[in-house]
């Protein structure tokens, strides 16, 4: 598994915490001095790379991946000799499908990406200006549609509920025209308000107040509803696939699988430690102990469908009583209609 973090955005979306810088199209040389770290760290870590590949995927994230030149981008993917992979993720903003047109996919299909996850977020345009989305509604469309029609069958899209302005009928409205796409994935994030983010300063200046919890239940029973209805397993918290798309690489995630991460910002995990890069390409490490590691076994096990052996959470015999675990073979795990106060469960075991 590898995964390769791209710092370059057009523009900060309002939410966003993750480190990335500002970028325009007149930034060609610090693409290309991006894509050189990025071949030296690959060459140099080709061995850590190659251990990692039980799993053979790559992700390619963000930021924008989608604002690299197909030159630099070209460069990166070549210097990661391992594929082809069995999938090929890359994030993309539907504004830079819709601006840079067919060829622009074909290019991606023949660089082996076999897997667009796009953050659409919503379909209400009012609240796509307030995020700072780059993309409207009918651009969103379009770009899902093209990438259609150039031969891509398994795209993921990113949506967004518990926001407030988003009002119920919106959101239903909104879950309505995804499933009208009938992408192979859905990611759909509540809201939260991170750390360094416009919206944390909006918030402290009294500029936003969050949706009340009754709001947020309330559209994500609304999402888990619909998409069951349309045919979508609900195979992790806020992550939903028709039967045979589930994300490979996402899933070996929650499986605590090896993986290295490349580029500023992004992090890798050998089973035993995590390191991190920093925006100056050093990096650090954190050793786990044997109770880190089974903590954060039952923390990313339970939020997905498959759950946790049950041996990992001894105690776990009152809150099957509550029906807030059920069991599933030798594991345990959280019914779907327990997924939204997951965290709350998840805390209670640990």
């Amino acid at each position: 598994m590898i995964y390769v973090h791209v710092p370059f955005c057009r523009s900060f979306c309002i939410y966003c915490g993750f480190y990335s810088e500002l970028a325009g199209k007149g930034c060609v040389k610090r693409f290309e001095a991006f894509a050189d770290a990025i071949c030296a760290e690959a060459s140099s870590r080709k061995e850590e790379i190659a251990s990692t590949l039980k799993v053979n995927t790559l992700y390619v994230g963000g930021g924008t991946p989608s604002v690299l030149p197909p030159s630099v981008f070209e460069r990166i993917v070549r210097a990661l000799p391992y594929g082809p992979f069995d999938e090929f993720t890359m994030e993309a903003n539907p504004e830079d499908i819709v601006e840079k047109g067919p060829d622009y996919l074909a290019f991606l299909r023949g660089l082996g990406v076999n897997r667009l996850s796009m953050g659409i977020q919503g379909f209400d345009d009012a609240l796509l200006r307030w995020m700072n989305r780059r993309h409207d509604s009918s651009r969103a469309l379009k770009a899902f549609h093209m990438a259609r029609e150039a031969g891509f069958g398994n795209i993921s899209i990113d949506l967004m509920f518990g926001i407030s302005g988003l009002s119920d009928e919106c959101w239903e409205k909104t879950t309505s025209q995804a499933i009208a796409l009938r992408p192979e994935h859905i990611s759909a994030y509540q809201l939260s308000i991170e750390e360094g983010s416009a919206l944390e300063e909006m918030t402290a200046k009294g500029q936003y107040t969050e949706a009340s919890e009754d709001i947020c239940r309330r559209q994500y029973d609304t999402l888990c509803r619909k998409l069951a209805e349309a045919g979508y397993v609900h195979y992790e918290v806020s992550n939903f696939a028709l039967p045979g798309y589930m994300a490979v690489h996402n899933s070996a995630y929650w499986r605590r699988v090896p993986y290295v991460g490349l580029g500023p910002g992004a992090h890798s995990f050998d089973g035993k430690a995590r390191r991190w890069n920093n925006p100056d390409y050093s990096s650090e490490t954190e050793e786990l102990s044997p109770e880190d590691i089974r903590v954060e076994t039952i923390m990313l096990g339970l939020r997905t469908a498959t759950g946790v052996a049950r041996d990992l959470v001894p105690g776990c015999d009152a809150l099957e009583k509550e029906g807030a675990l059920i069991s599933s073979g030798s594991n345990v795990r959280i019914p779907e209609d327990r997924f939204f106060v997951s965290d709350d469960i998840i805390r209670r075991l640990i």
